[in-house]
């Protein structure tokens, strides 16, 4: 779909867009490709698209793929986009709300999506700690989130949102998109990011509430040591026999430990009554 379709679209339909449903339209076919490129995609994949819109990306994600999933927030664009695409799964749906109270086996899908900037990072999160989690995650976003997640430790970037995505999923690639690409033009810089699901689990499902709260916990304060914070939950003896055990200093900070380091404190600290 061409900028001048969408526009037509729109004063046709005499639709106004919705600054607070971050409706930023990706109509730039070079970027739309890249994105799909980026998915992979195979003609019996199941894709789940979030934010559809005017379906510029959904058109491509139909052509390459089994089954599109979309779930769409707007009235308006849900009506569009079932007279331009009458075979589409159409949900006309919250998709944070959806994901949260509707769980699901989403391990046999790939996500390809250009979220809505507000609730990006719940949504991906909220996948990513899904049991069965989606094979793939590729999706426009800000750029300042675009960063941590893909952010490793000590880099200014990395925190909660990083370690809580990172546990499943594996950083793959990530590139800009010119704010031109979008209509209309959104004051925030975006990027596309690519992540795969990882091969072999690194904590089982059980655990993985611990890690969460002592992930949570240590960026609470981002400045003060870790085995400070982390006491507020957990016996002093015990955290100091896992921090000794795993040669972590007392002073360090949790913007200082890797992701496997958090992995192997919480296995120490699972068994421990918080």
């Amino acid at each position: 779909m061409k900028l001048s379709e969408m526009r037509e679209l729109l004063t046709t339909r005499q639709i106004q867009l919705t600054k607070s449903l971050g409706q930023n339209f990706l109509h730039d076919g070079n970027q739309l490709r890249r994105i799909v490129d980026a998915a992979e995609l195979q003609p019996a994949d199941k894709v789940l698209e979030i934010g559809p819109g005017l379906g510029p990306l959904t058109q491509l994600l139909l052509e390459k793929s089994g089954e599109v999933f979309a779930i769409e927030k707007d009235a308006r664009l849900v009506e569009v986009l079932r007279e331009r695409f009458p075979n589409l799964n159409l949900l006309h749906a919250d998709a944070l709300d959806f994901l949260k109270n509707e769980p699901r086996d989403w391990s046999g899908w790939k996500l390809v999506a250009n979220l809505p900037y507000s609730v990006a990072s719940p949504i991906l999160v909220e996948l990513a700690q899904a049991p069965g989690c989606p094979q793939r995650l590729v999706a426009t976003l800000q750029l300042e989130v675009a960063k941590r997640l893909m952010a490793a430790a000590d880099d200014d970037d990395y925190g909660v949102l990083t370690l809580l995505v990172q546990l499943r999923y594996q950083p793959r690639e990530w590139f800009k998109i010119p704010a031109d690409c979008f209509f209309p033009a959104p004051d925030v810089d975006s990027a596309c990011v690519c992540l795969v699901r990882r091969a072999t689990p690194l904590l089982p499902e059980a655990q993985h509430a611990v890690f969460e709260r002592i992930v949570k916990r240590a960026f609470s304060q981002r400045r003060k040591m870790m085995l400070k914070l982390l006491k507020q939950d957990w016996p002093a003896a015990k955290l100091e026999a896992a921090f000794a055990a795993l040669q972590i200093s007392p002073q360090e900070r949790g913007e200082k430990l890797s992701l496997e380091q958090f992995v192997a404190l919480t296995q120490a600290l699972a068994s421990a009554p918080a």
